[in-house]
């Protein structure tokens, strides 16, 4: 099958620090690739793959100083995929909405993974509009604000089975991977490890957006002799850092659409304490890989019998629901069932 992968150019793929999106992108390509499909990736310049690389940026955007408007570079994005979309069987979005208009006068196959939050008012009437428009969720719980949407399937992220070293035991450190924002609450993970007494290492990036939240509400946090941050990690660290922890703490305040670093942890047979918001009860398995919780005392008490988690069965159940080898299945089957569908109609919206 020849596939067009259309990422973002906000990160290169994969990306060199934070990045789930283009990660994502990233594995689903070389698994394609691997499997024997023709895949074009369309991503920056930086990116690297085994699939035919379509730069439409010399570098990631987020990196590259001099990029001051990145909509710019995604309308030509949009515009060079739709000049090569006949040569492809399908083309695979990942950029949103963007291409919607064009994709649906170009009538040709396609589909769009959304990996967002979908619970923005704004967003409603732009799906009501475009009710066509082919979608796969990356959870149930994503879908919500937006039954309506032309949902194709759910397909749960994977990740390539020799990404991660399965850990047997840890060196007791409670552990948080991510982004410094108001919703991530990395104050609750660090309140959760100064209440148990254990140390806790913080891998997280800060996003322009949230300095302030950082400078004012999270850095007088990491004095404590019991934290310790380490800033922005990449690939090859992560696989150390989440391997040697004792837990994982995923404490979210928002309708997380997946959370990739829960499926990160559990492949290095890290269980995971996360609270019941978004995907998390789709992801995590309660008692099995981990623990979710509702409320800080319930947190607190996870920490305390995370010792009953079986390592080994983290590692077992990410290999059976969460590889790449899964993840490509499942979106081989939605290709074929979009090249099988009768061509669809547009309706217009009044």
């Amino acid at each position: 099958m020849k596939i067009a992968q259309v990422a973002p150019l906000y990160e290169s793929v994969p990306p060199q620090y934070y990045g789930g999106t283009e990660r994502v992108v990233s594995y689903l390509t070389e698994e394609l690739v691997n499997q024997g499909h023709e895949v074009t990736l369309f991503a920056s310049g930086d990116s690297t793959t085994k699939a035919k690389l379509y730069p439409i940026v010399d570098r990631a955007l987020r990196l590259d100083q001099r990029c001051q408007d990145p909509s710019v570079h995604h309308v030509l994005l949009v515009d060079k995929v739709a000049k090569l979309a006949p040569t492809f069987d399908i083309v695979h979005f990942h950029i949103d909405y963007l291409h919607f208009p064009l994709t649906r006068a170009l009538q040709i196959p396609h589909i769009t993974t959304l990996h967002g939050r979908l619970d923005i008012p704004d967003l409603a009437p732009l799906y009501q509009s475009f009710p066509d428009m082919p979608l796969v969720s990356i959870s149930q719980d994503q879908r919500r604000p937006l039954p309506l949407a032309n949902w194709q399937a759910t397909v749960y992220h994977g990740l390539p089975e020799n990404l991660y070293t399965f850990r047997p035991y840890s060196k007791g450190y409670l552990a948080f991977l991510g982004r410094i924002s108001p919703e991530k609450r990395v104050d609750r993970a660090i309140e959760i490890a100064i209440r148990t007494g254990m140390e806790i290492r913080i891998a997280a990036k800060v996003d322009k957006a949230d300095k302030e939240y950082f400078e004012e509400r999270i850095k007088p946090l990491l004095a404590h002799p019991l934290v310790h941050y380490i800033g922005e990690i990449g690939e090859k660290e992560k696989n150390d850092f989440l391997g040697q922890a004792y837990a994982l703490l995923f404490p979210i305040d928002w309708p997380e659409p997946f959370g990739l670093v829960m499926i990160e942890a559990m492949a290095c047979g890290t269980p995971v304490i996360a609270y019941r918001r978004g995907s998390v009860p789709e992801v995590l398995q309660d008692g099995e890989t981990g623990f979710i919780v509702e409320n800080l005392d319930e947190a607190l008490t996870a920490v305390e019998r995370i010792g009953q988690i079986s390592r080994l069965r983290c590692r077992q159940v990410f290999e059976k629901r969460f590889s790449t080898r899964r993840m490509a299945k499942d979106y081989l089957e939605v290709y074929q069932a979009i090249l099988e569908a009768p061509v669809f109609q547009p309706r217009l919206v009044s």
